[in-house]
């Protein structure tokens, strides 16, 4: 089985977690679907090599009694400009402290990369084709931001760097 290299935390990377199926569940470091997990969540309750993936479609609240026992949750995204999954790694830091690593799947490019940052995501697998060191570069390519985020809470007009 080989590793998918990512960007996690600003550096390319390797992964031990890769994306499964109901297959997969005997396998380590996988990442399930969120109805297989709910499905066999008795099983994997004594694991910790074992995250989820919530699709586009599904809630971040649907995972707020388990989510910090999680080692990674991976947020799928299924086309460039279905940006539904912000929401959930918004809601994942701000609303259940989730410290742990969220990470961008699917049609993940480098035009998204920063917004998802700011969003909290801290880990993307980007979309067949795309070039890890340059996506990397752009992870840098903003100075300031005018909105708070998760990674700068407050405002640009409530800092004392303006622009």
């Amino acid at each position: 089985m080989t590793m998918p290299q990512l960007i996690i935390d600003k550096a390319i990377a390797e992964s031990p977690y890769r994306v499964g199926t109901e297959a997969d569940l005997a396998e380590p470091n996988i990442l399930l679907p969120l109805a297989v997990y709910l499905e066999h969540r008795t099983q994997l309750a004594a694991r910790n090599d074992v995250g989820i993936w919530l699709d586009a479609g599904e809630e971040a609240e649907d995972i707020a009694t388990f989510a910090s026992r999680l080692p990674v949750i991976a947020l799928n995204f299924p086309t460039f400009h279905d940006g539904r999954s912000l929401s959930n790694a918004t809601i994942l830091r701000r609303r259940f402290n989730y410290t742990g690593e969220i990470r961008a799947i699917g049609d993940v490019r480098r035009d998204q990369l920063d917004q998802m940052q700011r969003c909290g995501i801290n880990a993307f697998e980007m979309a067949a084709g795309q070039d890890l060191q340059q996506a990397l570069a752009s992870l840098s390519g903003f100075t300031y931001t005018y909105q708070g985020s998760i990674d700068r809470p407050a405002p640009l007009f409530r800092s004392h760097r303006h622009v």
